[in-house]
């Protein structure tokens, strides 16, 4: 009897299907916009569907701490990324509250010129305006100066007690 493949391969060894679809779906929340084929935007989908319901399970008051930080940790298994992972569950799992499911859309854009493959657009339901996702990057990377400075301030003292010690 035959059965059906519950995973598709794409041509790829197991290792790299799962970075590259890790990687779609990376650029798919940080953009929130992606271009890919057919067939990798269909399988891109299923997976960022199914870390957008873990992101919004942890928007409940009902769950422990220790569900939230395994919610965290099984989206961070795929979505390498931290800041990535931050914008899922801070930003957009709350946009999806109260959507029943489907968060994303595959839109057929045609034919890639160079080999002909069917190309296709994956996009959030509810995404952002492009200046508004440019305003969130600013805001992320000034903060994130802004603790690595602190850092730095913080270790400097640490460094020179060490030189003095060596001097004496």
């Amino acid at each position: 009897m035959n059965k059906g493949n519950k995973v598709k391969h794409l041509n790829k060894k197991v290792g790299h299907r799962q970075a590259m679809l890790g990687n779609l779906v990376q650029s798919l929340f940080y953009h929130e916009n992606i271009t890919t084929t057919v067939a990798k935007a269909k399988v891109t989908r299923q997976i960022a569907e199914k870390l957008i319901t873990r992101a919004r399970e942890n928007q409940k008051d009902s769950l422990s701490a220790a569900q939230k930080v395994h919610n965290l940790r099984e989206a961070a298994k795929i979505v390498k990324d931290k800041e990535i992972l931050h914008k899922l569950f801070n930003d957009i799992a709350p946009r999806f509250v109260t959507r029943p499911g489907g968060y994303t859309r595959i839109l057929r854009v045609g034919q890639r010129i160079s080999d002909a493959s069917e190309m296709a657009m994956v996009q959030l339901v509810e995404k952002k305006e492009l200046a508004q996702l440019k305003d969130d990057r600013k805001a992320v990377r000034a903060a994130r100066a802004k603790t690595k400075k602190k850092t730095v301030k913080a270790e400097k003292p640490a460094k020179e007690k060490k030189a003095t010690k060596a001097k004496k």
